[in-house]
């Protein structure tokens, strides 16, 4: 036999050995979510509530064409994230398709409405509060351990990227759901800001004043790199231009309250990794991302970043997104893609600036450098 040809045997056997492991090693990496409507991707359909996304149009632009319970005209910010990071997509915890491997992938326990405080969100009735969530997630863990055994599972859990996103809601339909809200009236805004940077505190780890209460909580619960997203611009949605706003301005009151809360926890982050040690938690400034593109639609391709794609009256900003709406022909036109979320397009810009970043979108380094760092360990 030819010698050259043994050589390039081992050669090409030795690289589909490398490639193997490499592939192995990106498939260890499991992806779980948390959070409300801007990552949920389909749980709120095996609920009876009614924040809801299982109609057209949504997910007009998704590969099936068809809704997912997705707010979104296609992907959202978790389909896009494993798309970068060469995953498949992580399935609703609700999936009855969730079995067996796919529990390997990691999954997705956010829904739509809820926020960090319990009573966020009691208006669209049987939702997963993010208390529920995390025993979702201490449940997921039980039945992958039967599965697969205790060792693995701790393996799986503590090597896996964790994206939560809350606060938005506890603005939007708490604080400043209807005037004089029971919350408005229990604390100023800036109370109100500092209640809730506590709160999620409490979610993401265990504080020294919380030993000894039966609570559930990411950190203990074994994740190891989270990443935590602040509040969009909650005053430039097209929700709210509709409601608050005369000639397209933002609403300064709820830009006031993003303003607030997201330096805020910018500080709560840092805090806890300073506590643990570690850069376990990661701030994503989810305002600063989407003001480049609300402050210069055009730069990124965007007609205008007022008009929602999909609804009804001003700025399409009133109403749901249904077959009645107001729809417009090219999504990758328009930064919002109904009242309140944004288009697969502006997600895409925003994970963009997940992945590749600065430490003014996202701290204290960017999810790139984080998968660059891992690859050594």
């Amino acid at each position: 036999m030819d010698g050259s040809f043994v050589c390039a045997s081992w050669l090409i056997l030795g690289l589909l050995i490398t490639l193997g492991s490499v592939a192995s090693q990106a498939e260890a990496r499991a992806f779980f979510v948390f959070g409300d409507s801007l990552v949920d991707n389909g749980n709120n359909d095996y609920l009876a509530t009614t924040a809801r996304a299982d109609s057209y149009p949504y997910g007009i632009d998704y590969p099936t064409h068809r809704p997912t319970g997705r707010f979104s005209n296609g992907l959202n910010i978790p389909d896009i994230i494993s798309e970068q990071i060469g995953m498949e997509p992580t399935l609703p915890y609700l999936s009855p398709q969730l079995t067996g491997e796919r529990l390997l992938v990691g999954a997705n326990f956010a829904s739509a409405g809820i926020g960090i405080l319990n009573d966020t969100g009691i208006q669209f009735l049987n939702i997963i509060r993010i208390t529920k969530q995390l025993e979702y997630f201490q449940q997921y863990q039980q039945r992958v351990s039967a599965l697969f055994g205790a060792e693995r599972t701790q393996r799986l859990v503590n090597e896996a990227l964790v994206l939560i996103t809350l606060g938005g809601n506890d603005f939007v339909n708490n604080y400043y759901l209807v005037p004089f809200s029971a919350r408005s009236r229990q604390f100023s805004l800036p109370n109100y800001v500092v209640y809730l940077i506590s709160e999620y505190r409490k979610i993401l780890a265990i504080s020294a004043a919380c030993y000894g209460q039966k609570r559930f909580r990411l950190y203990e619960l074994g994740a190891r790199r989270v990443l935590v997203t602040g509040t969009g611009p909650l005053g430039c949605v097209p929700a709210e231009l509709a409601m608050r706003s005369r000639n397209g301005e933002c609403s300064a009151e709820l830009q006031r309250a993003a303003s607030l809360f997201n330096p805020q926890l910018i500080q709560m982050v840092r805090q806890l990794n300073s506590e643990i040690g570690s850069d376990v938690f990661v701030a994503v400034n989810a305002m600063e991302m989407h003001m480049d593109f609300i402050s210069d639609p055009q730069a990124f391709g965007f007609v205008t970043s007022k008009i929602a794609c999909c609804g009804q009256g001003p700025y399409n900003g009133l109403g749901l997104c249904t077959v009645a709406s107001n729809l417009c022909p090219n999504r990758d036109l328009y930064a919002f893609w109904d009242p309140f979320h944004p288009s697969e397009k502006a997600n895409r810009i925003i994970v963009q600036q997940i992945m590749s970043g600065s430490n003014k979108y996202i701290n204290p380094v960017n999810l790139s450098t984080i998968l660059a760092l891992d690859s050594r360990v």
